[in-house]
Formats: structure tokens, sequence, C-alpha cells
């Protein structure tokens, strides 16, 4: 029987919600304005817990949408009814309320107050002063805990491992262990994005355009080069979750990605992220000096994206139509062989169109998702923009298939194509494809990637086929 008397203390990072407020609201700020990092340096010298009060007086955290540990949370609220809960957390006393409030059921709410930083052996005398020694029980799911269940009745372990467990048990009685979930192959994989890596297959277009594919040395370029790329992509894909957690969270889909869900620590992200930028650029540079700039250059690119061009409205699809043309500017760096007009400017056209088909669908996403919702946080579409989307990625997607008719009766054609008018069959098959998509897209149908769609979509790969017939029949 639970004595009445003795208060159920709960931690918050990692124990009520498998995130850190810390981490999650210092990169709101820099996400904010990425020179707010000079301003950390300056409070930093005053302490932690200043530290944490600044970023908290600045920043809002959506208590709603957190990652609450719910089966914890279901245990604790049972055990409520028979003892008073205390929030005692190193936390920010203003994040902690709000997320007190949002739960609801504690009679107490302990947190970090700008001079004094309430972790570890601060909070166990905290706790120790106020309700006795041995005169609570606290549910931690760290090592910095242990401080704390040291004076502790009993002890609850939130995720812990059985090495926590274990010095857990030699200073306290352990009341309750919930199971540590570690991180799968499968979370790992949707983290890194392994399946959008077919986008940086773009880097092989020139090999296959200028018809150097059975040259084994710029094979191995263009394979280096792949990697680079593919590399590079993972450590920005994991940076844009990081940055993105509160608007992931609110999306239907995107809100069971790995961090934003919480079964991935932010703390994984932010060692995993530089690291892969870092091999990225070691590979790029055995490749090619000048091919090391053009990812440079799409690294910076991806940045601007991040940080504020994608809150741009058009400019966001622009830029996402320039990433994959530089894609394809990097595999004629790596081969050094001159560049395409024809193949540049069909890239702009068909990836301005399917970035716009992106934004097509993720507004129907929101159309169709709660009443009163009308527009893409921090995007700066709304719903009312869904005709102009559709007129304008359409024409985009039809501009490349003339592109592609220009290039057909061009004297550029005639020197690499034995039978160049073959390549006309290729215009009806774009033209079917273009406006298939479309279609697809407008019945609510399509992935909110539409190149992962092309790439599993039969149809699509039917029609592939075909392309690389007509194109095989013309050589």
């Amino acid at each position: 029987m639970v004595n009445s008397e003795v208060p159920l203390c709960v931690d918050l990072d990692g124990t009520l919600i498998q995130t850190d407020l810390l981490m999650e609201s210092a990169l709101k700020l820099l996400y904010k304005n990425p020179l707010n990092l000079f301003r950390f340096v300056a409070w930093i010298a005053r302490g932690k817990a200043h530290v944490k009060r600044q970023i908290a007086k600045r920043i809002h955290i959506d208590a709603t949408c957190l990652p609450y540990n719910i089966e914890f949370l279901d245990w604790m609220r049972k055990s409520s009814k028979d003892r008073d809960l205390v929030l005692c957390t190193a936390s920010d006393q203003l994040l902690a309320d709000a997320v007190a409030a949002h739960v609801g059921g504690f009679q107490l709410i302990l947190g970090s107050d700008g001079i004094h930083n309430l972790s570890g052996i601060n909070k166990g005398l905290a706790l120790r002063e106020r309700f006795g020694e041995r005169g609570f029980d606290y549910a931690g799911n760290g090592r910095k805990d242990i401080a704390v269940w040291q004076y502790a009745r009993r002890a609850i372990l939130v995720s812990g491992s059985k090495s926590l467990m274990g010095a857990a048990a030699r200073v306290c009685e352990v009341e309750c262990v919930f199971e540590n979930k570690r991180p799968s192959l499968k979370q790992w994989a949707r983290t890194l994005r392994l399946h959008q890596w077919i986008k940086n297959t773009l880097v092989f277009l020139p090999l296959l355009a200028g018809h150097h594919l059975f040259d084994m040395h710029d094979d191995l370029l263009a394979l280096g080069g792949f990697l680079s790329f593919s590399l590079l992509a993972s450590a920005t894909y994991v940076l844009n979750d990081l940055l993105d957690l509160d608007s992931d969270r609110r999306h239907p889909r995107k809100r069971y990605r790995p961090f934003a869900a919480g079964t991935l620590p932010l703390s994984y992200g932010l060692v995993i992220a530089p690291l892969l930028g870092i091999l990225a650029f070691y590979l790029a540079i055995l490749v090619s000096g000048m091919f090391a700039i053009v990812l440079l250059t799409y690294l910076l690119l991806t940045l601007g994206y991040s940080f504020r061009l994608k809150r741009i409205v058009m400019l966001d699809v622009v830029i996402l139509a320039g990433l994959y043309t530089t894609r394809i500017i990097a595999g004629t760096v790596v081969i050094q062989v001159e560049f395409s007009f024809w193949l540049l400017a069909f890239s702009m056209f068909i990836f301005l169109s399917l970035a716009m088909l992106k934004r097509y669908a993720e507004l129907l996403v929101i159309q169709s998702g709660k009443p009163g919702e009308s527009s893409m946080g921090g995007r700066g579409y709304g719903v009312q923009d869904l005709p102009l989307i559709q007129s304008l990625g359409s024409t985009a997607g039809y501009l490349s298939v003339l592109v592609l008719a220009l290039y057909i009766n061009s004297e550029a054609s005639k020197a690499l194509y034995r039978h160049p008018q073959v390549l006309w069959l290729l215009c009806p098959l774009l033209l079917y494809w273009i406006s298939r998509l479309w279609i697809v897209t407008h019945r609510g149908e399509m992935h909110d990637d539409p190149v992962i769609y092309a790439v599993t979509d039969r149809i699509s790969q039917l029609v592939l086929l075909i392309g690389a017939s007509i194109v095989f029949l013309a050589i």
C-alpha cells in the first residue's frame, strides 16, 4: 500500500516527455536567428541556469505536441490517486509550468529559476529539504538522478539501462522499471532518409547523357560523387528534422519521425549530422576540388533553405528545383565534360514542377485535416493557393517537354544519336507521365514526396523502362 503522505516527484526531460526541452528550445531559438549563437556564449558565462532562463523567455514550447511517455504517464496518473504529484525538473520553471498546465494533476512544480540549476545533487538536496530524507519517491531516467535517489524512499526508472537500475538499487529501493527502448535500425534508416538517396542518382545523369557509361574511371568518380551527396543529404535531413520539430509534430505523417516522436534522442542528431557532413566533404575532396566546391554550394543552399528560404513563397520551390539541378552540375564536374544547356534547362523545369506538386500535395493534406486550419506552418502557403500552384506546376512540367523537343531538333542530339528522330517518342511519353502525376496528386493519392512516389509507382517504372528503350533505339 502506497503511503499517501509520500509524494511522487517526477523528472521532466526523458521521463515524463521523451525529449530534452533545453535542446529543443535552444534549437528553436537558433532556428529563429542563427546569430543567437553568440548570445549563448555570453549567457554561458553566467551559468547554465541563466542560459535556460534566457532561452525560455524568448521561445514558446507547445506542450500539447510534445512526445509524452504514454506508458509512464498512465502509471503516474493512477499513482496520483493515492499521493501528491510533484514535477521536479532541471528545465526552466517557465517551460515546466507550461507542461504541468497541459498534463494537469501536479500539486507542485519545481524548476530552474535562472539562478539555481535544479539538476543532479541540487535537485536531491532541494527535495530532501522540502520532504525530508526518504520522504519522497522519485521517477527519473539518467545518471544524474542517482544523486536524487540517494535521498529518496523509492526509485522509479523510466527508460533506464540495466547498469542504471543497478546503481539506483544500491542507494534505495526500486519500485518500478519501464523498459528502455533502444533506437532500431529502421528508425535510423528513416532518420537518415536512406530511401531518399535515390535522388542523388542524378549525379550519374551526365555520365549517361554524355555516353560515358563504359568509362570505368568516370564510373568510379561518379560513384564517389553519389556517396558524397548521399552522406551530406542525410546530414541535412537530420538537421531539418531537429529544426522542424514543432511543424513535424503537427503533421499527420511527419509526427512519427524519430526525433519528433521522441524515439531517437536529439543529442544523437547533434552528433551524427556534423559527422556525416565531415565524411561527405572528405570523400568529395578525394573526388576533386571543383566537385567539393559544388558540394559546398549545395550545402549552403540547403542551409539557406532550412533556416529561411523555405518560408518565402515560391522562392522555396525554385530553390528545391535548384538543389536537384545542382546534383546534375556536380555529375558534370565529376567527369569533366562541358555543361549541357539542354540538360540543365530540362532539369530546372521538370523539378520545379515536382517541387510545386509536393507543395500542392501538402496543402491538400491540410485542407482535409483539422477544421479551420488553412495554411502550412511557417511556409506562407494557404489552401486558397491550390489552383495557382496546380496551374504553375503543370505549366513548368509541360515546358520541360518543350525543352526536350527543342533538344531533339538541335545539332547537339544529332552529334550523339544515330537516329535522333526516334527520341520524339519521348515527348508524348513525358506528357503522359507529368499529366498523370498531377491527376494522382489532385485526387489526394500522392505521397508527400513525388520523386519517391515515382520511383515506387509501377506505372512510372514502366514509363522509365519504355523511355530507356527509346533512347537505346536512338543510339
